[in-house]
């Protein structure tokens, strides 16, 4: 078994780190540079940025934010938002970015996903999957875009299969139900995702205690465990994630 990742993630708006739950109800969780520094510190194995607002305004990712977080990181950067193009892509990786996360984007235009991986390299690209429950669905969950405003009507299980023949690396499935509630992952929607793809799988959504990221590990078999909330309000700390997974059996980085 692969070490397990830990893998902050620094949600923006209007230049500043936020936290909400459900995609709604933001509230402020600080500076993204002091932030990207701590979790630099503590132990992180890599980080993400997402411009939450970016597709909803109509705009490109902040690339100052991106030449700012990464200035202060060794550790890859995923970032994501507002990202619709090859030549978004290139000036993101050429701000500091090591991968491009999309979304939206990717529904739109799938063949952008086999642009970019002949592009730039398969490890570089990122499909976000945003998910909220549908029994409607094969899988039982439907792909949302535009940060959880508009359902799409394809079932998250098919969409995973597809973006892995398009050509992407990874595959980071965010429950929009599990979001910011410090419940736990969705674990049957991780699952889900992990079960229909043979690419790393970056559980996110809900993590709110130290079982909570182990169960993300034997339960949802992710591969990169995604955290905001409980590490921006120093409710866990990352060494401490990491030696409880050690604890359990679970192979971990640098402890």
């Amino acid at each position: 078994m692969e070490p397990v990742k830990i893998m902050p993630c620094l949600d923006m708006k209007e230049g500043r780190v936020v936290k909400g739950i459900n995609f709604v109800n933001l509230r402020d969780a600080g500076d993204p540079v002091r932030n990207a520094e701590f979790y630099q510190t503590e132990g992180a194995d890599e980080l993400a940025m997402l411009d939450i607002a970016a597709t909803l305004e109509n705009r490109k990712t902040r690339l100052e934010w991106v030449r700012a977080v990464s200035a202060v990181i060794r550790v890859p950067l995923t970032v994501g938002g507002g990202i619709g193009s090859l030549e978004d892509i290139e000036m993101t990786l050429a701000a500091g970015a090591s991968k491009v996360s999309m979304n939206s984007a990717a529904v739109k235009d799938p063949q952008l996903v086999t642009r970019a991986a002949e592009r730039f390299g398969k490890e570089t690209v990122c499909v976000a999957i945003d998910g909220r429950r549908n029994p409607s669905m094969p899988s039982g969950f439907e792909v949302v875009v535009a940060g959880g405003t508009k359902g799409t009507g394809i079932d998250c299980g098919e969409w995973a299969r597809r973006c892995q023949e398009l050509g992407a690396g990874v595959v980071l499935p965010t429950s929009m139900d599990g979001d910011g509630t410090l419940k736990g992952y969705d674990l049957a929607f991780t699952r889900r995702i992990a079960d229909a793809v043979d690419l790393p799988v970056i559980a996110s959504g809900g993590a709110g205690t130290l079982e909570h990221f182990l169960q993300g590990v034997t339960e949802g078999k992710a591969d990169i465990l995604l955290a905001a909330s409980v590490f921006h309000f120093r409710t866990l700390s990352i060494r401490q994630v990491k030696e409880y997974l050690k604890e359990k059996g679970i192979p971990v980085l640098g402890v």
